[in-house]
């Protein structure tokens, strides 16, 4: 079996192509033929299918045959390990971007207090 870097590396190439991602968005609102899933696109049945095997193989779909007809599903599993790897990577990120912000202020707010006490003072005016 592969381990969760080889997967995360073919999940993320499968959803590297427009047509591939289009593809999910359909099957989001529901199951699919390969007729319905290759009707926006102006691309040969063949190629459809290349698309569709590639999704397939990154097990993002699932592909029976009913009767006549090859109907799609989509699979889930695949893309809720690669939200949960970003999303390790998101919280990381934010975190250390609140920290930076912090930084950020409380040295603007010590130069504010420092410019404060070292900055000439208006002269009196005589009454």
């Amino acid at each position: 079996m592969a381990n969760t870097d080889d997967l995360l590396s073919i999940t993320f190439a499968a959803l590297a192509d427009p047509t591939r991602r289009a593809i999910l968005t359909r099957l989001a609102r529901g199951e699919a033929t390969v007729g319905e899933l290759g009707e926006p696109f102006d691309m040969s049945a063949p190629a459809i299918s290349k698309h569709l095997r590639v999704l397939e193989g990154a097990g993002l779909i699932a592909r029976e045959v009913d009767a006549r007809w090859r109907i799609c599903r989509l699979r889930a599993k695949p893309m809720h390990d690669a939200h949960d790897w970003l999303e390790a990577y998101r919280r990381h990120w934010e975190g250390n971007l609140d920290r930076l912000v912090e930084f950020v202020e409380r040295t603007h707010r010590a130069e504010a207090r420092k410019s404060a006490r070292g900055a000439p003072r208006a002269p009196r005016k005589k009454p």
